[in-house]
């Protein structure tokens, strides 16, 4: 060993003297072409760098009378000197090695306009020495405007060119945050003095840096000279530069003024993008200049987005009643029906107190779209268009005679399949009111009879999904059996005219007629399905009267936890996003209030979910802090679910970074391991002691990665991982949530990767896990018709042919991928994925809440649960509307959508399109836009229902 050590010290021992060596014959050799430099320079060359020298020597002579013309020439050269984009201009290169001199004669000027210009030469020299003193073109930049008088200010930076002002900006951001951090120490000097001295020795000048030019300039004069660079930057196309630039100065709002009809769009572009990436409060900020920004420039369907975003009813009433053109309100009332805004929010706020003055404030017109009365109409009509109005009978989907399996183990179990054939049918012809099992059956030949008990609640309700959106002809067809005898079929009617209003008003208000006298009902199923019923069809309205009716069943002690728990849950679709303080109170109660036996039961965790949904999408307000801190005061182990479950909707599709790594966190807490580790001794005693740790909280971590990380592509895709990790090390609560996590990231949205990762789990040796990754492949494909995925739940239904829970599952599926014939998605995001649906995220929670224990709920007598997922459902569709608000066919390119943020010129906005006539059907990823130049849109995206206007210059192209 010491041999070898000796050996280990004799290398690096000879090593130095070669590299002296090599030293001093490399000393030698650089000597060599700095010598041969001057001789390589042409004539031009060598002309300029005696020229700028002879400037030089001029200022350090004694004669004041030369400083002004040599600085003026110093300037003039330095301004016409033109070099490629990758080399540094000629006059910056020849006098860099003056520029330690020319510092020093600096400070021997007295104050004089002459030396003003002389720092604003020195300014630009700076950038020359950036590495080595840090922001001196800063502090020269405003020495150089402080030395000047009001009367004459200095010349503009850009006249420097380009690259000044891009490092002049760069250093503003940093000086600018520097300053804000040494404003901390302030309070105790001799600390923060003992800091920088302490911390000079380990950083050479990193924390020198804010010495330097804090004596020079304010906050203001930053503010003012950033200002300028920004409306130099917002003149020469680098939009995102001045963006950046006055958010590092956190003077984003004052972009308003410098923008123009040419750059408007592009900035408020750029820093809508931003906001999935920015933190709480900077994120509000941005969206609200861009708001301010559109409402300049009379873009009232783009401010109106935001405005809805942003979830103001104060903006969205005034963006609403700014336009004065009548088509462009009704356009704006087609975003606000899709939104399903509350009503009342649209109303002047003089008419608040009286009830029948708003309904006379807004032309019948206006409210015909905004109570969405047409959309069925639409809806069949566009089916129409696309050849799929036949309904569609069961053999149709499953296409059996494709499966694998025997024919003599097919039936297994008749009525478990008939309840898969009710969905099936219910799904795949939704909205168009013709199917053959329960609208068009003969009388007394309706396919309820082919169930028995709670089935026949799954297909009554049937019935309002078919009918969907059609209120007055579905009413009709859903009384007769409303007065069934038979208590299910009853509970399922109250049901189906709860489905059939789903995101449909009206004048009339039938749903909470029928229903409302119900919710007080004895019987059980009748009293949840009148509940659920006022659920669905009031969501997203904020009706007080409702509230009123459903708070009794919440607070009441007597009541069951099942009643308790769905009331909360229509509260909470009604109330979604709406932070409804005395809706949360009465649920905090409930929490606290009910026995430990009440919250143990499986029905709290929809309790949880009704409170949550007070709070999709608020992010982190007052009352959502106040809502967790009084959740953390509530000792049963439910609270722990309830807080995930609060602080995922409030974070929803925000793609806040922080949050997804709280929730993995939760995540990764092995509880079993815990108690797999304890001795036996210890293991009975805590058995009898205490109840067993419950981990479903870690169930709704799962899905709050998905939630939060839904609404931005990049956060979604590195979801994925995540999940991939969850899945080979979590424990079996997680297994069982991540396929649903996978369905929520991307609802009706068929991602290949996606496919093959669920297609393996449908597989997998824990049923439960197999179980909701054929769902989550329902969810994926939800009205897509996809081909791969078709083939692919055929097969699974060959595998499962013996295990009927699965099959049962795989006809679910295959029930939601030929969703509404192909016409149906359930994305909660719409307006070019840029809003989120506020409804149908409650719709999809509560879903998914569903499927965390599928046994208990959805495979028990509770599988009317799979219609929560109705909020969701809406048509995908593009339908342009002429000005008396008739179908007017178009030629559209309809392709994938591409992000053009931040690009030069006027790229491309799709790419692989194809040409059609309106309407046409939009995929989740899909963008369309005008094949020609003949109509003018009001609508900003082409999605959902858009009015044309005839292009009055078109015809007069058509001439010449």
């Amino acid at each position: 060993m010491p041999e070898s050590t000796k050996a280990a010290i004799a290398v690096p021992s000879n090593d130095p003297k070669k590299k002296e060596n090599d030293e001093k014959n490399g000393a030698a050799s650089k000597k060599k072409p700095d010598e041969k430099e001057g001789e390589e320079l042409s004539e031009e060359d060598l002309q300029l760098r005696g020229e700028l020298e002879m400037l030089v020597e001029r200022l350090k002579e004694p004669d004041t009378t030369l400083y002004r013309p040599a600085l003026e020439t110093l300037r003039t050269l330095i301004r016409t000197s033109t070099s490629s984009m990758t080399s540094v201009p000629k006059p910056l290169k020849f006098l860099r090695p003056h520029y330690p001199e020319l510092q020093n004669l600096y400070e021997l000027w007295s104050p004089s306009e002459d030396k003003s210009l002389f720092a604003d030469i020195l300014s630009v020299l700076a950038m020359t020495y950036s590495d080595t003193e840090p922001r001196g073109t800063l502090r020269y930049r405003l020495l150089a405007a402080s030395l000047r008088p009001p009367t004459s200010p200095l010349a503009d930076p850009g006249d420097w060119g380009h690259e000044y002002v891009r490092h002049l900006a760069a250093e503003l951001g940093e000086e600018y945050s520097l300053r804000e951090q040494t404003e901390v120490p302030k309070a105790a000097p001799e600390v923060g003095a003992a800091g920088l001295d302490s911390e000079t020795d380990d950083k050479d000048g990193e924390k020198v840096k804010p010495q330097i030019p804090l004596s020079v300039g304010t906050l203001e004069d930053l503010h003012d000279l950033a200002l300028v660079c920004a409306k130099f930057l917002l003149e020469h196309n680098a939009e995102p530069d001045a963006v950046d630039l006055l958010e590092e100065l956190e003077a984003i709002d004052r972009i308003v003024n410098l923008v123009d009809a040419n750059t408007y769009s592009r900035v408020a572009a750029y820093m809508i993008a931003c906001v999935n990436l920015l933190p709480p409060q900077d994120d509000v900020a941005f969206l609200k200049t861009a708001h301010m920004i559109y409402e300049k420039h009379q873009r009232f369907p783009e401010a109106l987005s935001l405005a809805i975003r942003l979830n103001d009813p104060d903006l969205i009433r005034k963006d609403f009643h700014a336009p004065g053109n009548p088509q462009m309100k009704r356009q704006l009332a087609y975003i606000l029906a899709r939104a399903q805004v509350p009503h009342h929010w649209l109303q002047p706020a003089t008419t608040d107190d009286d009830g029948d003055e708003p309904s006379e404030e807004l032309p019948e017109d206006l409210q015909e779209i905004l109570y969405n009365s047409r959309l069925s109409t639409h809806f069949k009509q566009f089916g129409q268009e696309l050849g799929v109005q036949d309904p569609k009978s069961l053999e149709d989907v499953y296409k059996s005679h494709l499966e694998t399996s025997r024919s003599s183990t097919v039936n297994v179990d008749s009525a478990r399949g008939n309840l898969a054939g009710t969905f099936v049918n219910a799904f795949v012809n939704a909205g168009f009111g013709n199917d053959k099992l329960m609208v068009d059956a003969e009388e007394g030949n309706s396919w309820i009879y082919k169930n028995k008990d709670h089935g026949m609640l799954s297909a009554a309700a049937s019935l309002g999904l078919s009918l969907l959106w059609d209120a007055d002809i579905g009413l009709s067809h859903v009384d007769k059996y409303t007065y069934s005898s038979e208590e299910y079929i009853k509970a399922g009617a109250f049901l189906a005219t709860g489905i059939l209003n789903t995101g449909v008003r009206s004048e009339a208000d039938a749903a909470l007629a029928l229903l409302g006298e119900h919710i007080s009902n004895k019987s059980v199923p009748l009293r949840t399905s009148a509940i659920i019923g006022l659920g669905f069809a009031y969501a997203g309205s904020h009706r007080e009267d409702i509230l009123a009716l459903l708070i009794p069943l919440i607070s009441d002690d007597e009541i069951s936890m099942e009643i308790a728990s769905m009331a909360a849950l229509a509260v909470g679709l009604i109330f979604v996003g709406s932070e409804n303080g005395e809706a949360a109170l009465v649920i905090l109660q409930t929490l606290m209030e009910r026995d430990d036996r009440a919250l143990d039961e499986k029905w709290t965790r929809f309790l949880g979910l009704g409170l949550a949904l007070l709070y999709v999408g608020v992010q982190a307000s007052d009352s959502y802090d106040a809502t967790i801190e009084t959740l953390k005061a509530i000792p049963h182990q439910a609270s722990k679910q309830i807080q995930v479950l609060v602080e995922m909707c409030a974070f929803a599709g925000t793609g806040n970074v922080l949050r997804v790594q709280t929730m993995l966190q939760q995540c990764g807490e092995h509880l079993n391991a815990k108690d797999a580790a304890a001795d036996s001794e210890q293991e009975t005693e805590k058995k009898k002691a205490e109840p067993k740790q419950d981990d479903t909280f870690q169930a709704f971590a799962v899905l709050g990665i998905a939630l939060v990380a839904m609404g931005e592509d990049i956060g979604a895709e590195m979801s994925l991982r995540q999940f991939n990790h969850l899945m080979h090390y979590g424990d079996p609560v997680i297994r069982k949530s991540v396929p649903l996590a996978l369905g929520l990231v991307s609802a009706s949205n068929p991602q290949l990767p996606i496919l093959d990762i669920l297609s393996k789990y449908s597989h997998d040796n824990d049923l439960a896990v197999a179980l909701n990754a054929i769902f989550a492949m329902g969810l994926v494909g939800a009205g897509t018709n996809n081909a791969r995925l078709a083939q692919m739940l055929r097969q699974l239904a060959g595998y499962y042919h013996k295990e009927p829970d699965c099959l049962f599952m795989v006809r679910i599926a295959q029930g939601l991928v030929h969703m509404g014939k192909g016409t149906i998605g359930i994305n909660p995001f719409y307006l070019d994925r840029a809003i989120l649906n506020k409804p149908a995220v409650a719709g999809l929670l509560a879903t998914l809440t569903a499927f965390t224990d599928a046994k208990a709920f959805v495979l028990d007598k509770y599988h009317w649960m799979l219609y929560f997922l109705v909020p969701a459902m809406y048509p995908r569709f593009l339908i342009t509307l002429d000005e008396d608000l008739e179908p007017k066919p178009v030629t559209v390119r309809v392709g994938t959508a591409v992000d053009v943020v931040g690009q030069a010129g006027k790229p491309r906005t799709i790419s692989g399109f194809q040409t059609y006539q309106t309407p046409v059907r939009l995929a989740t990823t899909e963008r369309a836009e005008l094949a020609t130049e003949e109509y003018i849109p009001f609508a900003s995206v082409l999605e959902g229902f858009v009015l044309l206007q005839k292009n009055p210059g078109w015809e007069e192209k058509m001439e010449l």
